[in-house]
């Protein structure tokens, strides 16, 4: 890797700043953009990578205030006008003492701004080139415009969510920008990374689709239908709201509870903490489900959801509450975990996974456009930041 380990800051620009994670060390270049490209470089920055997101002045197009920004945290931020003469250049410094590029443009304008996978590698040949795109950079669709919910349409993924005879649920932009996008390119990045830092390794381009991550994302459901066991249709299988003990039910105060009660086991204790065994036709009896859905409603619309959660807790019943975002960080196993974290009066995920040996922090909030080029200067050893002579 081309990064020295040494020197780098924490997101707040004061030396190293206690950064720690198993990617302390490996320096990351952001070409600042929205979405999943962000998120990634936050998932990089949350595992300790040195993170510095070149931004554009101006700002980019999220209509967010930086400072509640969280994609950006534990992040550095320098500005640069890569259309400017000196722009692309001062990139290509960054792209020089780094291990990782990247960038979320439309396949051909990272290489009409000059710091497009040729230039860069030219000056890093161990640089692992990450581009996140949502339909990849070659293709029919690979130059048009598009967001979450086309690329998942295309792939299938948003034509299974939802209940029959209505149209499909959309699941925010979690599935796709961020499962099938995000994800995939920091498995891409980490991969080659891998192949980079071996003696014969070298640098190399991640083409991260959405398209590709969200259709693979599918697999095993692709499986199960060519085995008969899954319909190619809303509403009628096992995972997707069909099976009336594998999705939810209102309670009388409006509120909602979730079911999982696959296994026969936990169905069993589902049913008899319910307090329907009696009367609950057998589940193996598709032609009844229908009935079956009725009953568990009936019985679910008798309490509230804080009833029904006191009945179901610590069980293995496969049952919860379902939470809003801004309840979620006071459930009790959540809290107890850490889960959520409050930095800088924000409430937020905290890093994950989680690791043993090389814990994981947020150790500073967003990054604010440009307001760390003093102390990347400093310890990337490129005056030409700050437009000194080196």
């Amino acid at each position: 890797m081309a990064a020295t380990g040494t020197g780098h800051g924490s997101a707040e620009g004061t030396g190293d700043g206690g950064r720690n994670g198993p990617l302390t060390g490996v320096r990351v270049v952001e070409l600042a953009g929205i979405g999943p490209g962000p998120f990634a470089a936050m998932v990089l920055a949350d595992l300790g990578a040195d993170v510095v997101r070149v931004d554009r002045p101006g700002g980019g197009g999220l209509a967010v205030d930086p400072a509640y920004d969280i994609t950006n945290r534990n992040k550095r931020s320098v500005l640069l006008d890569l259309k400017s003469a000196e722009g692309p250049a001062r990139v290509l410094d960054l792209v020089e003492r780094a291990d990782v590029l990247i960038e979320g443009f439309r396949p051909g304008v990272a290489e009409r701004l000059g710091v497009g996978p040729d230039a860069c590698l030219a000056r890093n040949p161990r640089l692992v080139y990450g581009r996140m795109t949502g339909w990849g950079q070659d293709g029919p669709l690979a130059h048009t415009a598009g967001h979450d919910i086309a690329y998942i349409a295309v792939t299938g993924a948003l034509g299974m969510i939802g209940n029959p005879g209505e149209p499909p649920a959309v699941p925010a932009n979690l599935v796709g920008d961020y499962a099938g996008g995000s994800l995939y390119l920091v498995i891409g990045i980490l991969a080659a990374l891998r192949h980079a830092g071996t003696p014969d390794g070298t640098g190399q381009v991640v083409d991260a689709a959405i398209v590709d991550g969200t259709a693979h994302l599918t697999s095993m459901i692709h499986g199960m239908m060519a085995a008969g066991g899954w319909q190619d249709r809303r509403g009628a299988n096992l995972l997707d709201g069909g099976c009336p003990f594998y999705g939810t039910y209102e309670t009388s105060d409006g509120q909602y509870m979730a079911v999982g009660a696959l296994e026969q086991q936990f169905y069993d204790t589902f049913v008899d903490l319910l307090g329907i065994e009696d009367r609950a036709p057998a589940r193996k009896d598709l032609a009844r489900w229908g009935e079956l859905r009725e009953t568990v409603a009936a019985r679910f619309k008798s309490r509230t959801r804080q009833e029904w959660t006191a009945v179901f807790e610590g069980s293995d019943a496969c049952v919860a509450p379902v939470l809003s975002l801004g309840e979620a960080p006071a459930h009790p196993h959540l809290a107890a975990r850490g889960t959520f974290t409050d930095v800088g009066g924000i409430t937020q995920p905290a890093p994950a996974p989680r690791f043993s040996a090389t814990a994981t922090a947020v150790t500073g909030g967003p990054a604010l456009p440009g307001a760390h080029t003093e102390s990347v200067a400093a310890d990337w050893d490129l005056p030409a930041l700050l437009g000194k002579d080196a």
